[in-house]
């Protein structure tokens, strides 16, 4: 069954989630040996099929919601279609790279990872990464964590427990290698920041259950933290990032 929690935000979500850095495309680009095809699984908006498209001959970017794939950005060797992780409809032994940016604790895994076999190439290798708390400042920091781990505590799905654990107890049954450790850097002011709180899958259950925006009940506190409005934080994710082979 597909967990769509996204889709009535894929304007939000194209907006305000934070873009991967380039080093993490060159380091995944350097895995496989051949760069024919990759396919970029629960592509969403496509950030992370955009970032492969330098070193690929083509791109597979996949997803199951039409929302997101139309706020995806376009690109001459990017081909965006409709289909699920478990079956994506790319030829047997033909994909060179695998990509799930963020997305991999969303899928039936089994059937993910069977259909991951089956259009990998002998050589081919699957990368899955997550990030999850923000570092901004020590207060900022406090208060968000108060708000994902108490106000939001009930309201993320199950699957939310890999990314807490840093994708360190996700399945992944293939040979893995040892990965260089990533981050993802960005100034951004308190419009930026919250828009992306408010992408989160926990803010819109509770939107959705309570009728009224989460982030309210942190927002006087969060405004003093901040400072002036406008002005610019360097907010930073730490990339939790596997990668493998058969």
């Amino acid at each position: 069954m597909f967990k769509d929690h996204f889709s009535k935000v894929a304007d939000r979500y194209a907006k305000y989630r934070p873009q991967y850095p380039g080093a993490l495309f060159r380091y995944l680009a350097s895995l496989p040996p051949e760069h024919d095809l990759a396919w970029d699984c629960a592509t969403g908006n496509g950030q992370a099929a955009v970032g492969l498209a330098p070193y690929f001959k083509k791109i597979a970017a996949a997803d199951l919601s039409r929302e997101q794939l139309s706020q995806a950005a376009h690109h001459e060797k990017i081909e965006y279609h409709l289909a699920s992780a478990e079956d994506s409809g790319i030829e047997a032994g033909s994909v060179d790279l695998i990509t799930v940016a963020n997305a991999a604790h969303w899928f039936n895994l089994e059937l993910f990872y069977r259909e991951a076999e089956r259009v990998l190439k002998p050589e081919g290798k699957i990368a899955v990464w997550c990030y999850l708390h923000s570092g901004i400042t020590e207060e900022i920091d406090r208060i968000v964590k108060n708000y994902a781990h108490k106000i939001l505590q009930s309201y993320w799905p199950p699957e939310r427990k890999y990314v807490e654990e840093k994708y360190r107890t996700l399945p992944f049954p293939f040979k893995e290698v040892k990965t260089p450790e990533f981050k993802i850097q960005l100034q951004w002011d308190f419009f930026n920041f919250t828009g992306y709180l408010k992408t989160w899958s926990a803010s819109q259950r509770y939107l959705e259950q309570q009728k009224k925006d989460p982030l309210e009940l942190i927002e006087k506190e969060l405004k003093k933290a901040w400072g002036k409005l406008e002005t610019l934080h360097e907010v930073s994710w730490n990339i939790y990032l596997r990668a493998g082979g058969k």
